[in-house]
């Protein structure tokens, strides 16, 4: 069966607000930034030409209504995205630190990512896509939980490809051991892993990230697990081959939604190729475009408007 949608993501959309300089008077600025990972990897892939859908909720209020809009002019199929009445859009305010790196401050007590409910998630969407996304944002609490593995069973049921980004975020979790348990069950789920060097260290307990990387792939099987390094580039695993590839030097703004476009970029190469017969000379291939995309996002504010398109990738990669 020829499938209507390249790649469904359920999860988290909510108002990233980074900063952005001071006022006259010397206070801080922020700017409302649309973001939430599991819509920055779409927004990447209907960059790069690919059909997607986002499950989800955010408040019906000004936030969500800028949600919805932004998403939909990203090219997102939205018609699954659910309008809370009860409870507000999710915020996230960034504070950048001067080497680039940045903490959260959420607001999401509760925020209306998380009041998705079972009964709201559409699982004749869930069949008609090849990948299906997700991330540990929609873990956090009971019945987002259920939801995140009801979609999780439809896209099994139906022989999609299984996607996970841990994206740990410790705030965002009533303890560490549940978000490591809960990134444990998304190990036990997913065919392509995508996830940071800080990550794996907390999840295997081990410095070395290929001691990491090893003690996952025994335990889990993970046919694909990509590794992101920051602006030190990548790594792939995948059938007993180990591929690295360097990043890009650019003048970074800002990383929100760096691992994200390199998760898109991924699954816009995956897509694109055999995913059970990738060569090593592909997997080289899918690092360095998915790093330069990564790089590229780097130097604006926010995520989901800064997208970068196909042909700026390639010319970051043939300058280098």
């Amino acid at each position: 069966m020829e499938k209507k949608f390249d790649v469904t993501a359920l999860g988290e959309l909510l108002i990233d607000f980074p900063m952005y300089g001071q006022s006259d008077q010397g206070n801080n600025l922020f700017e409302a930034c649309p973001g939430g990972a599991p819509c920055n990897v779409l927004a990447l892939l209907n960059k790069m030409g690919k059909k997607t859908a986002f499950i989800g909720k955010v408040g019906q209020d000004q936030f969500g209504s800028l949600l919805k809009e932004t998403i939909m002019e990203a090219g997102i199929d939205a018609s699954n995205l659910v309008m809370d009445k009860e409870v507000n859009t999710t915020l996230a305010f960034v504070h950048t630190f001067p080497d680039g790196d940045r903490e959260f401050s959420f607001y999401r007590n509760p925020g209306a990512d998380m009041m998705l409910r079972p009964e709201e998630v559409n699982t004749d969407l869930i069949a008609q896509t090849k990948i299906f996304h997700f991330g540990t944002l929609s873990m956090t609490h009971d019945t987002v939980r259920e939801a995140t593995k009801k979609a999780l069973r439809a896209a099994k049921e139906n022989g999609c490809l299984i996607s996970f980004d841990p994206n740990l975020r410790p705030p965002l979790w009533s303890s560490l051991d549940l978000a490591k348990e809960q990134m444990e069950y998304g190990f036990t789920q997913c065919d392509i892993l995508k996830i940071s060097d800080n990550e794996i260290q907390f999840v295997s307990g081990k410095e070395d990230y290929d001691e990491g990387i090893a003690y996952l792939q025994e335990r889990y099987h993970i046919p694909l697990i990509l590794l992101t390094m920051g602006r030190d580039g990548s790594r792939a695993y995948y059938k007993g081959m180990r591929v690295e590839r360097p990043g890009f030097t650019v003048k970074a703004i800002e990383t929100t939604g760096a691992g994200d476009t390199f998760c898109g970029s991924s699954l816009t190469y995956i897509l694109e190729h055999d995913f059970h017969n990738l060569t090593e000379e592909q997997l080289g291939e899918m690092l360095t475009f998915a790093n330069g995309a990564a790089a590229l996002v780097t130097t604006k504010k926010g995520a989901i408007k800064a997208m970068p398109e196909r042909e700026e990738v390639l010319s970051l990669i043939q300058g280098c």
